[in-house]
């Protein structure tokens, strides 16, 4: 999926960069949305409320800092942990795009 990613946003003129490596097989995918380098969220698959895979919105949002901080702590707990950043236009519906498909 991360790899997905990467090629997607370079056909598209985004960027993509893995801050983090995590299992290749087994590994969640966390996900540093932002367009423009502004307004960093945090997004995650997950099960959502209908019980479907979903993008869910996790973490704290805004300060990049404050996301940096959370995804280091999540590592520490998880180093399967993927971390990746993604910066392109309409960030949150490329990600589901691309990683809700199966």
């Amino acid at each position: 999926m991360v790899n997905a990613l990467v090629r997607r946003a370079s056909v598209e003129g985004g960027v993509v960069t893995v801050l983090a490596k995590g299992d290749p097989t087994a590994g969640a995918i966390l996900i540093v949305a932002q367009e423009r380098g502004e307004h960093p969220r945090l997004l995650e698959r997950g099960i959502g409320p209908d019980g479907r895979v979903a993008l869910i919105s996790t973490g704290p949002s805004g300060e990049l800092q404050e996301v940096t901080d959370y995804w280091i702590r999540r590592r520490r707990s998880d180093p399967d942990l993927w971390v990746v950043e993604v910066d392109v236009a309409a960030a949150e519906r490329f990600v589901a795009e691309t990683i809700l498909t199966d």
